[in-house]
Formats: structure tokens, C-alpha cells, sequence
């Protein structure tokens, strides 16, 4: 039986709520982590990345890890007073009880503060010391993109795929799975690209390839260079 108007009309009444309520998501996890705002609007990606996916990217998966972090730091107050990039590289003193939610969640939470920030972009390529340094080390912008695009279809279900830099200016790929990330180890993310399904389901269905290829399109080629500044003064962390 094919939709009713009763149907489509209480669809539409729930799509209307949600965009009413989307502060509300924003503002559902009160603790000493915060979920930061998108640094531009919803449909700032189009077509490439839908205003759809970014809204529930950021309201519902962002903030639920925000929350699941929070919700332990109400109970560990040495854990609440610590900065996400600093807790990520102290989880092996961790009590086991909190361990997996802070890997999960805290790692979560640090991966799209920082995915945000190097998106909102047009593309095209960095310049300066910047283009420089994927020069040199990933043997230039085509080159690191192929080989980029690569590891984050290769990487197993859900995951992430970074350009890690550290303090020198030095770049390296690297793939990571679930919401981990090389902060885990000490290292610093320039940049990265999400590949968990609920980056690019609702666009590009099984097409991790397709999707991979068009965000190069929303990279802000500008946040990632104030990002590699940061790297190399020491003041990166996220």
C-alpha cells in the first residue's frame, strides 16, 4: 500500500520538529565536553556531502559521543578535568569499567571536532609550506590523494583515514578503525576523512569510493594550513 496523506503529511510534520529542535541535540550533553558548532551551515557542502547527513552527523552522532563522555565524567573528576587530546594518551590508566567508552567516545569526539574543522571548503589544492611538505613527503597532491582514497576504502567496516603531522612538519597516511585515532599514541592529525557508513549512507548508499573522491571537494584547504602552522608551533591538538 503506497503513503497515505496522513502519512506524508506526519512525515513532514517530523521532518519541521527536527529542524526546530536541532539546537536542542546540540545542547543534550552538559559536562566539561562540549560538542563545538558546525563552523558553517548545514548545506555548506552541497551537493557534495547533503545538508541531511551533516545535520545528523553533527547533532546526533557528535553529540551522543559528547554525552556518553560526559556521563562518565560525572562519576571521574581527574578524567573531566583533563582535555580530550591529553585523556586519549592516558587510557591504558584508565579503570577498566571506563576504558572502551573513553577509547570509543572520547576518540569519537576528538575525530569530528577535528573533521569539521577542515571541511566548508571548494577544494582545489594548499599552496606554501603546506603544498610543500605533501610534496615532499606524499609525493605530491595526486599522489597523496590516490593513496588516500585507497586506505580509506581498504580500511575494514567502520574507520577513519588521517594525514598524521608531527612537530618538524613531517606527513604520513594512516587508517585507523572504529573512532580511534593516532592521538592515542601521541601522534598529531592534520587532517582526516571519516569512512563509518553514517558519513555518506544517505548520499552514496555502499559507494565508500564515490564519496571518498567527491569530499576533496569540500576541503578547506585554509583550515588545514592553520592546522599545519599549529602542528609546527606546538599548539596543535586536535
Amino acid at each position: 500500500m503506497g503513503p497515505t496523506r496522513r502519512n506524508i503529511l506526519a512525515g513532514l510534520t517530523g521532518i519541521a520538529a527536527a529542524a526546530v529542535t536541532r539546537g536542542a541535540w546540540a545542547q543534550a550533553a552538559p559536562g566539561p565536553f562540549t560538542l563545538p558548532p558546525l563552523p558553517y551551515a548545514p548545506d555548506a557542502n552541497e551537493p557534495h556531502i547533503d545538508a541531511q547527513t551533516m545535520t545528523l552527523h553533527h547533532d546526533r552522532h557528535h553529540a551522543a559521543y559528547v554525552a556518553a563522555l560526559n556521563n562518565v565524567a560525572k562519576d571521574n573528576a581527574s578524567l573531566a578535568a583533563m582535555p580530550v587530546h591529553s585523556l586519549l594518551t592516558k587510557l591504558a590508566d584508565l579503570p577498566d569499567a571506563i576504558r572502551t567508552t573513553v577509547r570509543n567516545n572520547g576518540g569519537g569526539h576528538a575525530n569530528h571536532s577535528m573533521f569539521w574543522q577542515v571541511m566548508g571548503g571548494r577544494g582545489g589544492s594548499p599552496d606554501g609550506d603546506l603544498l610543500a611538505a605533501v610534496d615532499r613527503d606524499l609525493g605530491g597532491m595526486d599522489a597523496m590523494k590516490v593513496a588516500f582514497s585507497r586506505m580509506g576504502v581498504g580500511q575494514f567496516g567502520s574507520g577513519w583515514v588521517f594525514i598524521t603531522v608531527d612537530p618538524s612538519g613531517k606527513l604520513a597516511l594512516a587508517a585507523r578503525p572504529n573512532q580511534d585515532t593516532p592521538l592515542m599514541e601521541g601522534g598529531r592529525v592534520l587532517m582526516g576523512n571519516d569512512v563509518w557508513e553514517h558519513a555518506y549512507y544517505l548520499k552514496y548508499q555502499n559507494r565508500r569510493a564515490d564519496y571518498l573522491a567527491a569530499w576533496w571537494n569540500v576541503v578547506n584547504w585554509d583550515a588545514v594550513a592553520a592546522r599545519y602552522a599549529q602542528a609546527k608551533a606546538g599548539t596543535l591538538t586536535i
